[in-house]
């Protein structure tokens, strides 16, 4: 935690278990293929790595890809010190203004992802940070699939429900560029809450640095 940038930047925070393709959501948002380390061993990702966004010279905001969790092959003690530095980033850290949790659409919420929407739901359900729900791998589904996906997420965050929260549920798959378009467009509010008219769509990308 003390090696995390100074400053007044938001960071908004990728989580999800290790398959989950936060990597690859962050280099379709970005438009760049290797940004982010996408790795076709789940578990690759140990440190949370962060992107700045905006002019080279002067980023106005960050994206944050954290370990992910729930892969059996990843030794005890890792999982536990990964476990601990995720934690202690959701629950404390200042500069976090938005958390985009992937989750798989055909599986729902598992154990793990309840216990991680666990930690960070104090933080959304009283406005401090925002939630966005992404349902990966909807391509993989018919639009009854969809629809039920949906309804079962919202169930899920419907404890989460208050005047205060900001909590935002979409299908999404990168490789079929589902949802991108809206997730760019969310997290551009997130990170200009004062700036007026559109925001830019995944044709333009977010300008990573």
């Amino acid at each position: 935690m003390d090696q995390l940038p100074q400053g007044d930047l938001v960071e908004i925070a990728f989580v999800g278990r290790s398959n989950a393709g936060k990597s690859t959501a962050i280099n379709a948002l970005a438009q760049r293929r290797q940004l982010a380390f996408a790795s076709k061993t789940p578990g690759r990702t140990q440190h949370i790595n962060l992107f700045a966004l905006g002019p080279k010279d002067e980023p106005d905001a960050y994206l944050a890809d954290l370990p992910g969790y729930g892969y059996a092959t990843v030794e005890r003690n890792a999982k536990l010190r990964w476990q601990q530095v995720m934690a202690d980033y959701l629950l404390i850290r200042r500069n976090l203004g938005g958390v985009v949790l992937l989750v798989d659409s055909r599986l729902g919420f598992t154990p793990l992802d309840k216990q991680l929407l666990a930690f960070v739901g104090p933080r959304v359900a009283n406005g401090e940070v925002k939630l966005l729900v992404a349902l990966t791998k909807a391509d993989k589904l018919n639009r009854k699939e969809q629809q039920a996906s949906l309804e079962a997420t919202s169930e899920v965050l419907g404890e989460l429900a208050t005047d205060e929260a900001d909590v935002g549920i979409l299908l999404f798959s990168a490789p079929k560029r589902i949802g991108l378009e809206d997730m760019a467009t969310t997290l551009y509010s997130w990170t200009h809450p004062t700036v007026t008219g559109s925001a830019p769509s995944a044709e333009a990308p977010l300008s990573p640095t």
